[in-house]
């Protein structure tokens, strides 16, 4: 299973940077078990597992010293003496057949063998998986990015230790990983960060009644990860364990598709620090299950998740609210990008066209060319022929320069698919329109 595969890399890794020797049951036992469950609060909360099998009238939070530990013998005589089952082994089968329909993935009659440490690195691997909004986690078999996770398990301990931060809430153990992975490999890491740091970089969320970690958007997280690895393509497992296992399978992160966003950024408007905030960069991205539908997760899945609702709005409409100004220009990355995959020089050449659009319009009065503009270059059924013939007619109306540039615009448009000259023409008609109101 995934999870011990996970939890296999890890501890080799944590061996031999450490310079240890110990099996998987003796990590579990002497770190794992010690930083997870051997307090008043757990740090993971695992359905069925011995850890929160309760006899009558105990409670988790109350457990003492001696009554954790039988919980973890528990643990141990069911490792040693039974077939691995998901109440026991994380990720693996459920016991009953009948109830593999809700409750399992990947299910076989074949009865598979499993050694006994087999178990604990499923639980060591569960608890390195990175939890992202929309209620799954990913697990990325990667020795780099599992030390780093496991770097950050011992603040969520000591917050939850801590008397002052006794609201702090327990069991969200890879809502954390998450935040942690993508605050650790961002821009904003500091080495002696402290938790108002956190709240600011809106990893926790402090209320009246508790505090508990957000899960952090996928594309934060993607964007930090292209951080580390700006030209590497990472598998991960996208997975949710639960009541109802869900399993969308191994899907690729192209994290250069990252680099790449925040290079046609610098080219397009030179600061970045505006594009490693995390509200800006969380602007990006369809939702994550959405996006592994893709097939890999890349450019096209980092398209802006209100861009769509906006390609066929008319000029007139767009740019109403403060809002669509700040999308506009995640909206105008995005586009770039996707225009120019395999160029390295980032030009902003839909904006010197707008602004040659903006010219024609001027140069008469009336509406006659107000509406060739609204309604054949960037009206809702404007194709690439709609297009061309309403160039053709500008054509005869100007001169210099713009006449110049309109017959290269023309042959640009001839040599696009129209997936490309859908892209142009929105972006077009997004700089048009923001030229136009920012004029005015």
């Amino acid at each position: 299973m995934i999870t011990t595969l996970i939890g296999k890399t890890f501890l080799a890794s944590f061996n031999e940077k450490y310079d240890k020797t110990y099996s998987a049951k003796d990590f579990f036992e002497q770190i794992y078990f010690e930083l997870f469950f051997n307090h008043s609060k757990y740090m993971q909360w695992i359905t069925n597992s011995p850890f929160v099998q309760m006899k009558k009238g105990q409670k988790a939070n109350l457990l003492t010293s001696e009554e954790r530990l039988e919980k973890l013998h528990a643990l141990y005589d069911k490792a040693e003496n039974e077939i691995a089952d998901a109440s026991f082994a994380i990720g693996y089968p459920a016991a009953d057949s009948k109830e593999f329909a809700s409750t399992s993935g990947m299910v076989s009659d074949i009865e598979i063998a499993t050694e006994e440490d087999d178990i604990y690195y499923s639980w060591i691997g569960s608890g390195l998986g990175v939890g992202v909004a929309g209620g799954y986690n990913l697990l990325i078999n990667d020795p780099e990015i599992l030390m780093t996770i496991y770097d950050g398990w011992k603040y969520y301990r000591d917050y939850l230790n801590d008397p002052l931060l006794d609201k702090m809430r327990g069991n969200q153990i890879n809502s954390w990983n998450g935040q942690w992975l993508t605050y650790r490999l961002g821009n904003n890491y500091m080495p002696d960060f402290k938790i108002s740091d956190l709240e600011d970089e809106k990893v926790i969320k402090l209320t009246s009644n508790v505090i508990e970690i957000n899960t952090v958007y996928w594309t934060n997280l993607f964007f930090s990860l292209s951080n580390l690895y700006p030209g590497k393509d990472l598998v991960t497992y996208v997975y949710s364990f639960g009541q109802t296992n869900k399993t969308i399978g191994f899907v690729p992160f192209y994290l250069k598709s990252g680099a790449r966003l925040k290079d046609v950024w610098r080219q397009l408007y030179g600061d970045p620090e505006r594009f490693n905030n995390r509200e800006f960069q969380s602007l990006f991205g369809l939702h994550i299950k959405r996006a592994c539908e893709l097939g890999s997760v890349g450019l096209q899945a980092l398209r802006p998740y209100k861009l769509k609702d906006h390609m066929k709005k008319s000029v007139g409409s767009l740019f109403k609210k403060e809002s669509e100004y700040i999308n506009y220009q995640t909206y105008k990355t995005w586009l770039v990008a996707m225009l120019s995959k395999n160029k390295q020089e980032i030009t902003d050449y839909t904006k010197i066209i707008a602004e040659l659009i903006l010219r024609y319009r001027k140069g008469a009065s009336g509406t006659e060319r107000r509406n060739l503009i609204n309604q054949r270059l960037f009206g809702e059924k404007s194709n690439k022929k709609i297009f061309l013939d309403a160039l053709t007619e500008m054509v005869n109306d100007v001169d210099g320069e713009d006449l110049y540039s309109l017959r290269e615009l023309k042959n640009e448009i001839h040599l696009m698919t129209n997936e490309e000259f859908g892209y142009f023409n929105t972006l077009l008609k997004f700089d048009y329109a923001f030229i136009e109101k920012t004029n005015n």
